[in-house]
């Protein structure tokens, strides 16, 4: 018989697999293994030797307040490369390039056995359609406030905001999302609730838009640290994208916080130079990001442009 072990408020500990060993899955796959989770990575066949059980991470951990604190630790991870329907996880973090999305979802959909998959990244597509053949009673909608990247010496660099968001499908999270935002505050996050996660999702990916449109002129995101004018163009180049939101059903009512920078990207630009100058963890997502050609980058801004040209919504500063 299987056999748990328990949290210290006298919860079961979950069995939880991220998918993949890349920077969002390390980041929170560590937090949740130190909260007392059963935590293994999934990774392609070859990359076990690869890899090796080990990894070194630098983060900035804003678990830590007022501005976080640099932790600075060698990580052991538990990685496998097969999986099987009948491995009894409870939770599966997929979190992948959204142009990745079709293939990892086709790839889980046989081997879920009595998992839920909590989706952490950008989405593009209508959610659910996104990551067909996946039940749709079976995937919940989040997004990681975590970033960085991999060195060429293996150190993954990065940061983590306090929260994560997790979408519900209704006004209260049904059981089995209450299970995933009971496991992320047991490791010390905040799991902010986002009723309209489709818009949200939306929102933010037009955001990623304007940013990675802007690193193409500035050089990368790591160069747009402190720069208040590249801040201020890449909000603007959001703004213009709003339009596309509202053609595809977005109550951005609903999103009124999230609005404010681009109805005033001057002063939101003016305060995000400041901070990505001065807060490390503000900075270190950017730091990372040293290529503006990227493989999500470059999927991000061709698909938000094929999306605006097909509802015949002008996008100049984004054409250009």
């Amino acid at each position: 018989m299987e056999t748990r072990s328990i949290l210290r408020e006298g919860t079961p500990a979950m069995r939880i697999l991220m998918f993949g060993r890349g920077v969002i899955a390390t980041i929170y796959g560590r937090v949740l293994q130190t909260a007392g989770h059963d935590v293994e990575f999934y990774v392609r066949p070859g990359r076990v030797a690869e890899y090796g059980d080990m990894v070194q991470v630098d983060v900035i951990d804003g678990r830590h307040k007022p501005f976080g604190r640099r932790i600075r630790e060698s990580y052991r991870t538990t990685l496998r490369e097969s999986l099987d329907e009948t491995d009894g996880f409870d939770l599966i973090v997929l979190s992948v390039g959204h142009h990745h999305l079709a293939e990892a979802a086709a790839f889980l959909a046989p081997r879920l056995g009595k998992a839920m998959v909590l989706v952490l990244g950008n989405v593009w597509a209508e959610p659910l359609t996104a990551v067909a053949p996946l039940p749709s009673d079976r995937v919940v909608f989040g997004f990681p406030l975590a970033g960085g990247g991999y060195g060429d010496d293996g150190v993954l660099r990065g940061a983590m905001m306090p929260s994560v968001i997790i979408g519900t499908t209704g006004a209260s999270p049904r059981p089995q999302e209450q299970e995933i935002f009971t496991a992320f505050r047991q490791a010390g996050l905040t799991a902010r609730q986002q009723k309209d996660m489709r818009g949200w999702l939306w929102l933010h990916f037009i955001a990623d838009a304007g940013m990675f449109n802007q690193a193409l002129r500035s050089g990368s995101l790591a160069n747009m640290i402190g720069d208040r004018r590249a801040f201020r163009d890449a909000f603007l180049t959001t703004r213009e994208l709003i339009p596309v939101l509202t053609a595809r059903g977005v109550d951005l009512g609903q999103h009124r916080m999230a609005m404010l920078p681009y109805r005033h990207p001057l002063l939101a630009a003016t305060m995000i130079a400041w901070a990505t100058r001065l807060i490390p963890i503000a900075q270190r997502s950017l730091a990372a990001h040293t290529d503006p050609h990227a493989a999500e980058a470059r999927a991000v801004l061709d698909d938000t442009m094929s999306e605006a040209h097909r509802l015949r919504i002008p996008t100049p500063r984004l054409d250009r």
